[in-house]
């Protein structure tokens, strides 16, 4: 059984776009960032959705900001086992994108800022923290697209990357675990 330690709200920022956004008319920029905000919360929302039903004994925790010497990180969802700590990072993107390299690109070709960077950076911060906490244990990482029109093209084999098809294959090994 798990339990949900710190549920998923809506941030201070997308709260606030929604409610100007039924008030005023935003600005390209400002609507562009509004949904691109609003997409983000419904990923991490259908993610939690999917993860409601896990059969292990596990303390879950959303939407976490950290600060360790200076540097805020924040990750979207972390679980808590006998095994050690979870990470996931969830994106909801859509389209077809493709990697070379350590450069991702959205078809046809602008480059994007690498979420596998964002999820390493915050899996190293996390495991520094924990030990500066006296915590010594195993933290996994993954990069999670829930998005079923999204396509990834030369994705590294032995990464930490979920695919949408291979969701259902993650809540399966995660209810394996002791």
């Amino acid at each position: 059984m798990n339990i949900i330690i710190r549920a998923r709200n809506k941030s201070k920022e997308l709260l606030i776009q929604e409610s100007l956004n039924v008030r005023m008319k935003l600005s390209n920029k400002e609507l562009s960032n509004y949904l691109h905000n609003k997409k983000g919360h419904e990923g991490e929302v259908q993610f939690d959705e999917l993860l409601e039903n896990l059969n292990i004994d596990c303390l879950v925790l959303n939407d976490l900001l950290f600060e360790l010497n200076n540097k805020f990180f924040q990750i979207d969802k972390i679980i808590i086992t006998q095994n050690g700590v979870i990470i996931f990072e969830v994106k909801n993107f859509e389209d077809e994108y493709y990697v070379d390299g350590s450069k991702w690109f959205v078809l046809p070709k602008k480059e994007i800022d690498n979420p596998l960077d964002q999820l390493n950076r915050s899996h190293s911060l996390l495991q520094r923290l924990l030990q500066s906490l006296g915590y010594n244990c195993t933290v996994d990482k993954h990069l999670v697209f829930v998005n079923p029109e999204f396509t990834l093209y030369h994705a590294p084999m032995n990464s930490s990357i979920v695919l949408p098809t291979q969701l259902k294959r993650l809540v399966n090994k995660l209810n394996m675990q002791s």
